[in-house]
């Protein structure tokens, strides 16, 4: 038999199979098919916010941002950073959040002579105030693990350390899900967070056992949304682009 009449044979012989497969209900594909609701249009510009984000710092605005004791930012802003002055207070958005998306770009000076461990760049980004990502500079700088770039600090180890050398410029993109209470104050479900460093995975869902504690164990207290809050710890640590996504 030639090889076009073995291959029109072998059709012939499918061909019942396939049309009994079609005219069987059951096996309809359009039945696993699902078209609503539709997910909305978010416009992703290269460098940019997404469409639907709230933009936090743009390089110039800080009309979203107050003092931790309220009233105006303390920190400077020039060439499209937002930079820690050194004995100011923190500062924390106007905005209360709960689950959010979170986008940080910061840096830590170049002048690193003198300081090492906890003094070398150091600042934090606490979700919802009580809840802090570690902001240090942790190129060739050893320091307790669990109090690195990356760390949930004093709980949770990165698990890679992704850092940049001072000076440049790094990233944190952050999915905070924000802790659940009873009416009666208890824990019902607990705080979660991933983060990415400079597009490396560092918390991976980690579940966070309670709030940022310098001494002694975290633990929770019931709590509703709260702002985002970034730390100044003399250092003059820099920030830019940031946005958030409620989610």
């Amino acid at each position: 038999m030639t090889r076009s009449l073995l291959m029109a044979a072998c059709l012939l012989a499918v061909a019942p199979a396939v049309a009994q497969a079609d005219g069987d209900p059951a096996r309809d594909p359009a039945k696993t098919e699902v078209w609503k609701p539709v997910p909305a249009t978010v416009a992703t510009p290269p460098g940019g916010a997404p469409s639907d984000a709230i933009v936090l710092f743009d390089g110039k605005d800080l009309s979203a941002w107050e003092s931790e004791q309220g009233g105006r930012v303390p920190w400077s802003v020039a060439d499209g950073a937002l930079t820690v002055v050194p004995g100011s207070k923190g500062i924390r958005t106007k905005q209360r959040f709960c689950d959010i998306q979170l986008h940080v770009e910061w840096r830590t000076p170049t002048a690193t002579r003198g300081f090492d461990g906890q003094q070398r760049g150091n600042s934090g980004i606490f979700l919802q105030e009580l809840y802090e990502l570690q902001v240090l500079d942790s190129y060739d700088n050893p320091t307790y693990a669990n109090g690195q770039a990356g760390a949930i600090y004093k709980q949770a180890i990165p698990l890679v350390n992704a850092s940049r050398a001072p000076g440049q410029w790094q990233v944190y993109d952050i999915i905070w899900t924000a802790p659940r209470f009873s009416q009666g104050g208890g824990l019902t479900s607990p705080a979660r967070i991933t983060v990415l460093h400079n597009g490396v995975l560092v918390q991976n869902d980690t579940v966070l056992a309670g709030k940022t504690e310098y001494i002694g164990a975290p633990s929770y207290a019931p709590h509703g949304c709260a702002p985002i809050f970034l730390q100044e710890h003399d250092s003059k640590v820099s920030y830019r682009n940031i946005w958030v996504r409620e989610l």
